[in-house]
């Protein structure tokens, strides 16, 4: 009985010995869940610093880029090609726009994330104006960029049908139809034909493609991503053909060079031959076939995926958790709308008279001093 109650005398002291011990388990075990909140808050405020950037750097690009093509718009009105000019005055704005409207949205969802409770779930007519937007912007430089190949193809193999019959009107016109096709590809599904759903890891909103629930779903995505890769192999087969085209009338050049024997016939040749290559077609046919190649390296990953998810899942092989390779994707093809105008603003008539005219200056001055010290 006495050992009782001496344990029962004990007990409290142990216990209140213990409770140190016990506090500090308890508090240890909330400082992971402390350490993880610490580290996803600072991965968000990254995230959103991110896309802030993204969204300023590409904005400046564009109105850089815009500021030097209307800078030289007299140049291109002398030499008949403001069809060219407005489709690129029209793409360089869908750029712009890409930037500004996607970008505010995706800063929106970056703030969301941070303070709802759910951030998982953002609002659902943010998401559905957000995804509309995405659509919209990533088909419409993929369209103009079609057309301008289009343009330019038709320019270059037919210059007479090109200066008779395209107007500023026609092309005008067809901007307008290419953004209304771009415009109501994105709003069907605001009207139940298809459904824009929050992306992992729930910044974005796009189309549904991992898991579509009917077949508006699954014919929006790959309407999407057929009409993407059909605009992009179009525009490079058109360049192609531009570009063969020029190179065949620049070998031409110099063999009408090469085949002249007195010096009165060899300088025009030459000089014909320094301006045809140096020419405006030129300097529009690197631009557009650089464009090209940067539109297909950042895009087809995107849309190639979203069409190898659709025929996936219609055989049934659905892929497990995130797919991080959509996100990659999503981001290369971010970049192109940074891209585009950096070449304009690099590749110009100034940069291009340096690099590839300069040889064939220095070839022509040789040819001249080599004909004097002859006479």
């Amino acid at each position: 009985m006495a050992i009782k109650t001496a344990l029962a005398m004990r007990t409290p002291s142990i216990l209140m010995t213990m409770s140190p011990l016990l506090s500090f388990r308890m508090n240890s075990s909330t400082v992971p869940a402390a350490l993880s909140n610490s580290s996803s808050t600072s991965l968000r405020l990254s995230g959103l610093g991110m896309s802030f950037f993204t969204m300023t750097f590409g904005a400046i690009s564009n109105l850089t880029a815009l500021g030097i093509l209307v800078k030289s718009r007299v140049r291109f009105r002398r030499q008949s090609k403001t069809p060219f000019l407005i489709l690129t005055v029209a793409l360089l704005i869908a750029d712009l726009g890409g930037h500004l409207i996607p970008g505010s949205f995706a800063m929106s969802l970056h703030i969301n994330k941070m303070y709802q409770p759910k951030p998982d779930m953002p609002n659902e007519t943010l998401c559905q104006i957000f995804g509309a937007s995405m659509v919209f912007f990533g088909l419409t430089p993929l369209l103009l960029g079609c057309a301008m190949a289009v343009e330019r193809v038709v320019a270059i193999c037919f210059p007479f049908f090109h200066a008779s019959t395209i107007t500023k009107g026609h092309v005008r016109r067809v901007v307008l139809s290419l953004y209304s096709l771009a415009l109501l590809i994105a709003i069907l599904p605001l009207f139940d034909i298809g459904k824009y759903t929050a992306q992992h890891p729930g910044t974005w909103c796009f189309l549904q493609i991992q898991i579509p629930h009917s077949r508006q779903d699954r014919g929006m995505a790959l309407a999407f991503s057929c009409l993407g890769i059909t605009a992009l192999a179009f525009s490079l087969l058109c360049n192609i053909l531009s570009g063969l085209v020029l190179l065949q009338a620049r070998r031409k050049a110099q063999y009408v060079n090469t085949k002249s024997d007195n010096t009165c016939a060899r300088r025009p040749s030459t000089a014909s031959s320094t301006s045809l290559f140096c020419s405006l077609d030129v300097e529009m046919m690197v631009q557009l076939a650089v464009l090209t190649v940067v539109s297909c390296v950042c895009w087809s990953p995107f849309l190639i995926h979203i069409l190898v998810l659709q025929s996936s899942q219609s055989s049934g092989d659905l892929p497990e958790g995130p797919d991080r390779f959509l996100l990659l994707g999503l981001r290369m093809a971010s970049w192109n709308q940074i891209l585009d105008p950096w070449v304009y603003i690099l590749l110009r008539r100034t940069v291009l008279f340096r690099v590839c005219c300069r040889r064939t200056f220095t070839n022509f001055k040789y040819s001249r001093r080599e004909t004097f010290v002859l006479q």
